[in-house]
């Protein structure tokens, strides 16, 4: 029996280079950094101070007035970047069969600035303060049920929390349901809004956050000899995915098809990865299996790359390790570079990413690249965007507890 075949016809991004998808995707190619002083709270005692921040973006503009106070701003980023993508797709939900429609949209972290404003609130004035929406306004899943709900999706429907991979577990699980003829249309991707006090001293603790407070917009800096840690980012991520009949029948514009994912577990610790990159070179082995492609076949990794001094030396070793000498001929690029590390919503935000560069026939740079690591040797496309032939691409997510997704995105024909 063939596979139904599955296609991207919408694109919703918020991130730290804008509210939507023109601003981020011209921001990227600009080469422009979205990371600056944290705003959302006085971090002066903080040991990091910066972070990818989502400005200018009003709740109000997306979810009627008397809502926003029931959910978490990652929810209403997750709404918002839903409804970039299904008006970009060109899709009126009130005309679609909802049963054949769904969503898979995850958070790595969920609701955490609900959580420490009321936890405040309940110390400061009693447990009869708290709001009677603040568990359904915190849990992960309630970025889905918002939107099902919001679009009538009646389809299958769920919520992954696999740390940094969550956003590309939530595309690969939703092109699989697709592809098993469980649904006609899918919201999937990821959201995250944690620059709080308790992520950010609690990723400071770790001594995981870069601490180049006096010159942000130069903090995130993958694989450059000099890099010394990630920087927070928040937003969304959300893509739109389709059958391929379907959308060819209505006469959809289409990004990209999605022909490969895969999964694995570093099975090594807690947030480490192992030296070796094991789980890193079998996650991409087996997204170019469910692909039937090859070493040669992949014209582009957008790397997982979070500026951490071990996590982009291992990275590049799996690289090399999958695709041997061919590793060097393959342009890899991280786009943390620009827009921080989105944690939970990295993975849909960089395979909308990978779409577009697909559409666009263009890489994004890493940007920041000034002194080169002999630990890290690829060609990782430094500072410049660069125009490239591109037919099939590979997205990286790595996260804590050693959980592992790849997605492949290629041209559609």
């Amino acid at each position: 029996m063939n596979k139904r075949r599955v296609v991207i016809t919408g694109i919703g991004m918020i991130s730290p280079l804008g509210v939507g998808n023109e601003p981020t995707w011209q921001g990227l190619l600009d080469g422009r950094s979205g990371i600056h002083r944290i705003t959302k709270f006085d971090p002066t005692n903080f040991a990091c101070k910066i972070a990818g921040e989502v400005r200018d973006f009003n709740p109000e503009d997306w979810i009627e007035k008397k809502e926003v106070k029931k959910s978490d701003t990652f929810i209403h980023y997750a709404v918002a970047a839903a409804q970039i993508a299904i008006d970009d797709a060109r899709i009126d939900s009130k005309k679609e069969d909802g049963d054949r429609f769904g969503v898979i949209i995850g958070s790595g972290i969920g609701g955490l600035p609900l959580i420490e404003e009321m936890h405040k609130k309940m110390l400061e004035r009693g447990p009869s303060r708290i709001s009677p929406f603040f568990i359904p306004g915190l849990i992960v899943n309630l970025a889905s049920g918002h939107i099902s709900i919001r679009f009538n999706c009646r389809g299958p429907s769920s919520a992954p929390a696999t740390a940094c991979a969550t956003g590309a577990h939530a595309i690969g699980d939703a092109y699989k349901i697709i592809q098993r003829d469980e649904a006609d249309l899918m919201f999937a991707g990821g959201s995250e809004a944690v620059i709080t006090p308790l992520a950010v001293g609690g990723f400071s603790a770790m001594r995981a956050l870069s601490t180049r407070n006096d010159d942000p917009e130069h903090a995130s800096r993958p694989w450059d000899l000099n890099r010394d840690g990630f920087i927070m980012g928040e937003g969304a991520g959300v893509l739109l995915l389709e059958e391929r009949e379907r959308a060819l029948a209505r006469g959809a514009k289409i990004y990209a098809e999605l022909t490969g994912y895969g999964m694995s577990s570093d099975a090594y610790h807690i947030t480490s990865p192992s030296e070796d990159g094991g789980g890193m070179s079998r996650v991409m082995q087996r997204a170019l299996k469910d692909a039937r492609l090859g070493v040669t076949d992949i014209q582009y990794i957008n790397a997982h790359g979070t500026s951490t001094p071990v996590g982009d030396r291992i990275e590049t070793i799996a690289i090399k390790t999958v695709f041997g000498d061919q590793a060097y001929k393959i342009p890899v690029s991280s786009t943390k570079s620009m827009t921080g590390h989105l944690l939970g919503a990295a993975g849909g935000l960089e395979a909308a990413i990978c779409a577009l560069a697909v559409t666009n026939q263009i890489l994004p740079p890493t940007i920041n690249y000034e002194t080169a690591d002999p630990d890290c040797d690829l060609d990782y496309v430094p500072n410049k965007a660069r125009p490239a032939k591109l037919q099939h691409v590979l997205s990286n997510s790595f996260g804590f507890g050693g959980t592992n997704a790849s997605l492949i995105l290629s041209a559609h024909e």
